[in-house]
C-alpha cells in the first residue's frame, strides 16, 4: 500500500518517534510505501509531497518538533480545500492517510472522513484535550517542563518574598497547570474549568503571608476566567487567529493582586517553550506505541479511528466520537490540587 502521514496543528515533542514507527513498522513490516506531507493539511492541498523511508527517520527520537512541518490549516475551512485534498490523494496514489494532531486536525480529519477518505488518526496535544484518550503525544514532555519551571521558581520567590505567577497553555483545559501546580507544589492552581474569585485568593495570600509564609506560587493555565459575578471582570483577550495572547491573564493577575495585596508580584509566561526542546521518554514511548498502532490499523483495513491510550493498552476509538469534544480536568484532580494549597 502507499500511506500518506502528516503532522497538524501546534508542534509537539513526540511527533518525531511517532513518523519513524509508522515508517519502520510499515516499509519493514509491510513493504509499505509511505508518503509524507508537509506542512499538515496545507501539504495535502498543495500537493507537497516528501517520501519516507527508514534512512528519513534515523537519529530522530530525541528531535522535538516535527520533521514534516505542520501548520493550523483545515481543508473543509478553505474553498475548494476537500477537493483539493482528494485530487491530491488520487495523484499520489494513497489508499490511506494517517493523520497526527490536536482537536482542530482531528475535527478536519473527521470532515475528511465523511467525504471518503481512509483516516486512522494519532493524538497529539500539550494541552491533553483530546476526548477519547488518557493522554496524547506532548503533554508529559509539557508537564515536566512547566514543572521544572515552577520548582526554579520557588526559590527566587523565597529569596524575595514574591508572589510568583507561573503562566501555562490550556485555553479550554487546564491540564498542564493542574498536573504541574500539585507536581511543583504551587498554592494556588487556577484552570478554565474552575472560574476564580479574585477576593477568594486576596484573602488566601494576606492569610498567608501573615500566618506562616512570605512567598506563594499561583499557576494559571491561560485560559482561566473568573467566576461571573465576582469582583474581577476580565474577558479572555485573543489574536487575529483566535489564539489566547501569551501573558493577558497572567499580567492581569499580577495588576489585581499588586493593588489588592501591595505585595510585590512577577509574572513568568511559559509560552511556547512548553512546545519545544527534547521529549521525555513518556512521549517517545506514547509516540512509538500510537504510530504502529496506527499503521497495524491500516494494514488491517480500519478506518475512520483514533488511537488511544486506556490504561496501560493502546485500542481504536471511532473518529466520529471524538472530532469536535473537549476532555476536560475531572474534578477529582482539581480537588487535590486546591487541597494541597
Amino acid at each position: 500500500m502507499r500511506v500518506g502521514l502528516l503532522t497538524g496543528g501546534g508542534d509537539v515533542p513526540g511527533l518525531n518517534a511517532a513518523i519513524r514507527a509508522v515508517v519502520k513498522r510499515g516499509e519493514g513490516e509491510y513493504g509499505h510505501q509511505i508518503v509524507g506531507f508537509r506542512n499538515g493539511w496545507k501539504g495535502v492541498v498543495d500537493g507537497d509531497v516528501q517520501p519516507l523511508t527508514r534512512k528519513d527517520i534515523r537519529n530522530v527520537l530525541p528531535v522535538g518538533g516535527t520533521l514534516l512541518g505542520t501548520a493550523r490549516f483545515h481543508p473543509h475551512s478553505s474553498d475548494g480545500g476537500i477537493d483539493a485534498v482528494l485530487a491530491t490523494l488520487e495523484a499520489e496514489r494513497l489508499e490511506a492517510l494517517i493523520c497526527i494532531g490536536g482537536d482542530g486536525t482531528l475535527h478536519a480529519a473527521s470532515k475528511m472522513a465523511e467525504a471518503g477518505v481512509k483516516i486512522v488518526a494519532i493524538p497529539k496535544t500539550i494541552d491533553n484535550d483530546v476526548w477519547g484518550t488518557d493522554q496524547s503525544i506532548g503533554f508529559d514532555t509539557a508537564v515536566t517542563v512547566a514543572t521544572d519551571a515552577v520548582d526554579r521558581i520557588h526559590t527566587t520567590a523565597e529569596s524575595h518574598n514574591r508572589v510568583m505567577i507561573v503562566e501555562v497553555m490550556g485555553r479550554h483545559a487546564g491540564w498542564i497547570a493542574t498536573t504541574a501546580g500539585i507536581a511543583g507544589g504551587a498554592e494556588i492552581v487556577l484552570a478554565p474549568e474552575a472560574p476564580f474569585d479574585i477576593e477568594r485568593i486576596e484573602r488566601f495570600l494576606k492569610h498567608r503571608h501573615r500566618a506562616h509564609a512570605s512567598f506563594s506560587i499561583i499557576v494559571v493555565a491561560e485560559g482561566a476566567v473568573p467566576a461571573e459575578g465576582t469582583a474581577m471582570h476580565y474577558e479572555t483577550q485573543v489574536g487575529k487567529f483566535g489564539e489566547i495572547v501569551a501573558g493577558a491573564i497572567g499580567e492581569r493577575l499580577k495588576a489585581e493582586i499588586e493593588q489588592r495585596t501591595g505585595f510585590d508580584t512577577r509574572v513568568t509566561v511559559l509560552g511556547h517553550v512548553q512546545r519545544g526542546g527534547t521529549p521525555t521518554p513518556t512521549d517517545r514511548i506514547l509516540g512509538s506505541r500510537f504510530g504502529v498502532a496506527a499503521i497495524d490499523a491500516v494494514s488491517q483495513g480500519r478506518s475512520n479511528v483514533m488511537t488511544a491510550l486506556r490504561g496501560d493498552r493502546v485500542e481504536l476509538v471511532p473518529l466520529e466520537e471524538v472530532a469536535g469534544k473537549v476532555k476536560h480536568v475531572p474534578a477529582e484532580l482539581l480537588a487535590v490540587a486546591s487541597a494541597l494549597a
